[in-house]
C-alpha cells in the first residue's frame, strides 16, 4: 500500500468510528437524566477507572494511547451531562446576576491601595479610578482588610510583572478571603535610581525597594554590586531614603516618586529589559462582570492520578478556550499538594464557557472561580 491508499484506510476506520461515538453521547444523555432521577453525581472516579484499566488490559502496548482517548471521550461525556442536569447552580447564578453595563469606576468611590501616593500601584489606581479618593495601605493584607471591612468597596494591588513573574503573596491573599477580579490594568512600569541630593554614586552601597522592583532591576544591582534590601514597595522606599538623609543608600523607585520626596534621579530605565510591565488587579468582594469582560480567572486543584491536569486543560482546548497563564502553587498543607492559577480568554455570556465552569466547580477541589473581567 502506498501513503494514500493508508489515508483511505484510516477515512473508512474513522468513519465507523463517528457513528459509534455519536452512540455513546445519546446513551450519556440518557444516563444523566437517569442520575437526575436518582441523585446521583455527574462524576464516578471509580467507573472511569474501571474502564480505563480494562482498556489498557484489552490494548497491551497501545494501552496508554488508546486510554488517552477514552480518557477524552468520558470528558466530553461528562461535560454533556453537565450540561443535561445543570449543574453548577449556584456559580451560574451568581454569574447571571453579576453582569452589568455600568464601569467598575462610575462614579466617585473609596479605593484601597497598597502602597503611598506617587508609587506604581497608586498610578494604577488612578487611572482605573479618576474620579476616586485613594485609601493607601502598607501591606498586600491591608489591602485585603480595607476592602473586606467595607472602608472602600474595591482595593488594586500587582499580581504579575514581565519580567519578575507572578507576585505570589497576591495570589494566596485571593484564595483566603475569596475576593473576586473585576477589573485588571497593564502598567508600563520604569526604575529609577534615586538618593539623597549630595550622595555620590560611587558611596551608595544599599538600594532599597520592593522585592519585585528589586528582581526586575537584579541585573543592574548586579553589575554595581549594590545590596538589595527588601522594602514594602517603590515609593515607600523613596519616602524612607528621604527622611533618613542617609548618603550611602538608594531607592529604585518611579521618577514621580523621586520628585515627590525630593530625591535625586541618578539614573533611569534601570529594569532588566525595557517593555517592563506589571498587571495590577481590582479586587472586591461582590462579583461585577462588566459588559465587556474579557480574561477569566481560575484557582483549582487536582486530584493525584495519572493525567489528571492534562484532562483539565483537554476540557478548554474542547470549548476553544485559549489559556493565557497557567502557574502552580503549594497549598501548604505539608502534602505537597497544589493550586494551579489559570487565566483564560472568554466572556461567560458564551454558552460553552459557562457550562465548562459550571461542570468544574462540580467536579475539582479547591476550585474558586476569581472573576471575569476587562483588562484595561
Amino acid at each position: 500500500m502506498d501513503l494514500l491508499d493508508l489515508r483511505n484506510k484510516i477515512d473508512e476506520i474513522d468513519g465507523r468510528i463517528i457513528p459509534l461515538l455519536l452512540e455513546r453521547m445519546e446513551i450519556s444523555g440518557k444516563v444523566a437524566e437517569y442520575k437526575v432521577k436518582n441523585g446521583l453525581p455527574v462524576l464516578n472516579e471509580a467507573r472511569e477507572k474501571e474502564i480505563l484499566d480494562n482498556v489498557k488490559k484489552k490494548c497491551a502496548d497501545q494501552g496508554d494511547a488508546v486510554a488517552t482517548v477514552f480518557a477524552a471521550t468520558m470528558e466530553a461525556s461528562r461535560e454533556l451531562q453537565h450540561r443535561i442536569i445543570g449543574g453548577g447552580r449556584d456559580l451560574r447564578e451568581a454569574v447571571l446576576a453579576a453582569f452589568t453595563k455600568e464601569k467598575i469606576s462610575s462614579g466617585a468611590v473609596s479605593v484601597a491601595c497598597a502602597g503611598v501616593s506617587e508609587g506604581n500601584t497608586d498610578k494604577a489606581a488612578r487611572i482605573l479610578f479618576p474620579d476616586s479618593e485613594i485609601k493607601y495601605c502598607s501591606r498586600f493584607e491591608d489591602v485585603f482588610e480595607a476592602v473586606n471591612r467595607g472602608d472602600a468597596p474595591f482595593g488594586v494591588i500587582p499580581i504579575e510583572n514581565s519580567t519578575a513573574g507572578s507576585v505570589h503573596e497576591a495570589y494566596d491573599l485571593m484564595m483566603r478571603y475569596k475576593f473576586y477580579v473585576v477589573g485588571a490594568y497593564s502598567l508600563e512600569i520604569n526604575h529609577c535610581l534615586c538618593a539623597n541630593h549630595g550622595a555620590r554614586y560611587e558611596d551608595i552601597h544599599k538600594v532599597y525597594s520592593h522585592p519585585q522592583a528589586l528582581a526586575q532591576c537584579s541585573e543592574f544591582i548586579k553589575n554595581f554590586d549594590f545590596t538589595g534590601v527588601n522594602y514594602s514597595n517603590t515609593a515607600a522606599a523613596a519616602k524612607y531614603i528621604s527622611e533618613s538623609k542617609k548618603k550611602d543608600a538608594a531607592a529604585i523607585c518611579p521618577r514621580d516618586a523621586a520628585k515627590k520626596y525630593g530625591l535625586k534621579v541618578l539614573k533611569t530605565n534601570i529594569q532588566n529589559i525595557s517593555n517592563n510591565r506589571t498587571r495590577f488587579i481590582v479586587i472586591s468582594k461582590r462579583l461585577i462582570i462588566e459588559d465587556k469582560a474579557d480574561k477569566i480567572s481560575l484557582i483549582f486543584s487536582v486530584s493525584h492520578t495519572t493525567g489528571s491536569l492534562y484532562r483539565v486543560l483537554g476540557r478548554f482546548s474542547m470549548a476553544g478556550l485559549n489559556l493565557t497563564k497557567l502557574e502552580s502553587r503549594p497549598i501548604g498543607n505539608g502534602d505537597f499538594d497544589y493550586y494551579f492559577y489559570t487565566d483564560f480568554l472568554g466572556n461567560l455570556k458564551d454558552e460553552k464557557t459557562m457550562d465548562l465552569l459550571c461542570a468544574l466547580s462540580c467536579e475539582l477541589p479547591n476550585f474558586k472561580f476569581l472573576g471575569n473581567y476587562h483588562e484595561y
